[in-house]
Parts: C-alpha cells; structure tokens; sequence
C-alpha cells in the first residue's frame, strides 16, 4: 500500500509564547468546584481513567476549567514533525508514515509538544473528526495529500465536546470506535491511512437539554455533578476575579502566577511519582466488594476507582493509597454507572455513600 502524503500541521516559523497575550482564564483562579477540578486534573495524572463528563447548568464554568487545562499541563515529546503527535519512544503506536521511516532505519527525531486541548464542534463533519484529502491539492497537483482531523489532533492529549449529550450519533460512533480501538482507520478516495488516537475525552452538558447515549456514558471515567456556587463571599470572588481579567487580563495573570506555579509544580511532582504509588491487596478487594454490593455491571467501575485513587495519591504525596482516597473517587466513578429506577436521578449518591461507610468507615477520633 502506497501511504498518502501528510500535511504537516506546523509549517510556519515558531512564535515564542512569551510573547503572546494569553486570553484563557487561569485555573487556579476557579473558584469552587472543587470535584470538577479534582476530575479534570487526575486525568491529567493517569489518562486511563477514562476522561469525565460535567454535567450542569450553563455558567458554572465547565467550559472555562478544560480550557484552562492546558496552560497546567507539561510539554511532551513527539516525532518531529509529525502531524499525528507520536510518541518516538512507543514503537507499536506509530502512525503508518513514522513507521515507514522507523522500517527504512532512519532515526526519529524528537521535538517538544505542548499537550493539546482539542474542542470538537458539535456540528463536526466526519471528514473534519477523522481526517481527509487534501481536494485543493488533489485537483490543481494530481497528488492524494491526507489532511489530519481532529482525532489526530488531540492524539495523546483531551479532546473536549461541550453539550455532549447534543452529540450527533454518528460521532458518537466515531468517538466510541476510537475509544475502543485507540486508532484511527480513514479510508478515502483511493486513501488508507491507520494513525494512532489515544485521547483523554472530556464532556460537558446541561442535563436539562437531554441524556449521553449509554454507551457513550460507560466510557467516560468520571462523572461530576456541577452546581452554581450558592456561597455570597465565593460570588463575590468570582465577580471581582472575572471583571479583573476581563479588563486587564495581563495584570490578573501577574496576581494569579504564583498559585499557577504551585498548581504546576504540584502536578508535575504526582506526574513523576505515580507509577510508583502501590494499592494494597486490601483496599483492592474493598473496591471490588463496593462494586458487587452496588450491582455494578462490568468491571469499568473497580478499575476506574484504583486508578484515580493511585492518582490522588501522587497527586498529594502519599506511596500508598489510602481509604480516604477511595473514598474521594468512589462516587464520582461509579454514580453513573449504577443500575437506575426510572423515578430518580442518576446523579444520586446516597446508595454509594452508605455502602463506602460500611466497607471505607470515616476515621473519628
């Protein structure tokens, strides 16, 4: 098979971000909200999770915390110029142009990568999901030249669908072939390109406008719950924080440097320590019995709360995961996973909680 020429997604000279003016509201200045930060930031940790889905009422800042990811997060390396992001250090999940050139001996060169951010539009056609040829080129040069998606895009990093209940079903489709497979396969005019699509999917929604596609909601890892702030000091914080940065963003930037540093910093010390947190037998065989005393269906729920609690362990300090840390996770990876009477809401956790004091009691003094 003849792989189709790739448009390079960098061919123009680099800018120094220092010199650009940042315009994304910082993260460490949200305030409240504490479960959607802890979800979006342990995906940070452990893309296995399985990403989140933030489902609330419009104005509480779902939006505002993914998109203010990314100035969190630190750079990677990638394939220079390789339009796919691919890891040089993971032979097995090349795209098939770094594998050809790995096939011919020649050495994959290394450049750094800010981890992206990939906001997929609701009303995304499949050629701009998957990827697609190059017409401009295919008419004027007679050449078959494969225009990257965003699937390609957002390759070892998040891709992010605000109103994701609103989701055309056949991206839903798209997005769970993907999710499944960890590959992206375009098959177009004449093109075969197999490219590598490892993506941490985050989602949010207003409950009010309609439910995920069950399928589409097993997949997500996390499940938070989002309220307006009901606190009169924490509104008035938030008045003042949004009218600073909206009238002078460079100076609220300067106010807020040090606790990004410290939000930086933090998960850049759980990021080098959490392949090593341990979870002891114990607490493993709690997680499971949680789970068959919840009538859990599949095992999607035991694995995604030992891999955030691992997570929440490195991210504060901790070699060994803790009770505490269960219980932190549980509820947020299991309450839409629960088997549901039609009369109640879904984002119920009553049933979670009393099941976590039998088997993860609180510790009193």
């Amino acid at each position: 098979m003849t792989v189709p020429k790739v448009i390079p997604k960098n061919n123009r000279k680099n800018t120094s971000p220092q010199k650009e003016v940042r315009s994304v509201y910082p993260f460490s200045a949200i305030v409240g909200q504490e479960d959607m930060k802890l979800a979006l930031l342990l995906n940070a940790l452990d893309s296995h999770i399985g990403g989140v889905v933030i489902m609330g009422h419009r104005g509480t800042g779902k939006s505002t915390a993914v998109r203010a990811l990314a100035d969190l997060l630190p750079s990677k390396k990638k394939v220079r110029d390789c339009s796919f992001n691919c890891d040089p250090d993971q032979n097995q999940e090349l795209c098939d142009n770094c594998n050809m050139n790995l096939q011919k001996g020649l050495t994959l060169e290394r450049e750094s990568f800010q981890v992206p951010v990939v906001e997929l539009p609701l009303g995304a056609t499949e050629d701009r999901v998957c990827g697609s040829l190059d017409l401009e080129k295919a008419l004027t040069q007679q050449i078959k030249v494969f225009e990257p998606g965003l699937l390609a895009r957002a390759h070892r990093g998040f891709l992010y669908i605000d109103e994701v209940n609103l989701l055309e079903d056949f991206l839903v489709d798209l997005l769970l072939d993907a999710a499944a497979s960890g590959r992206n396969q375009v098959e177009r005019e004449g093109i075969s390109i197999n490219h590598p699509a490892n993506f941490v999917l985050v989602g949010s929604g207003n409950p009010e406008e309609g439910e995920l596609r069950p399928q589409l909601l097993d997949r997500f890892g996390l499940f938070v719950r989002v309220k307006t702030v009901s606190n009169l000091d924490d509104r008035v914080k938030i008045l003042g924080y949004r009218d600073h940065f909206e009238k002078d963003p460079h100076t609220f930037f300067t106010k807020m440097n040090s606790a990004q540093k410290s939000l930086k910093k933090q998960l850049k010390g759980a990021l080098s320590r959490i392949s090593s947190v341990k979870v002891n037998q114990k607490v493993i065989r709690k997680i499971a019995e949680l789970c068959v005393k919840l009538e859990i269906d599949g095992h999607r729920g035991e694995l995604t709360i030992s891999r955030a609690a691992r997570a929440l362990a490195a991210w504060n300090g901790h070699e060994l995961v803790r009770d505490s840390d269960v219980r932190r996770v549980a509820t947020m990876s299991l309450q839409h996973r629960l088997r549901k009477d039609p009369l109640e809401q879904f984002e119920s956790s009553d049933q979670i909680n009393k099941t976590l004091d039998q088997l993860f009691p609180l510790l009193t003094k």
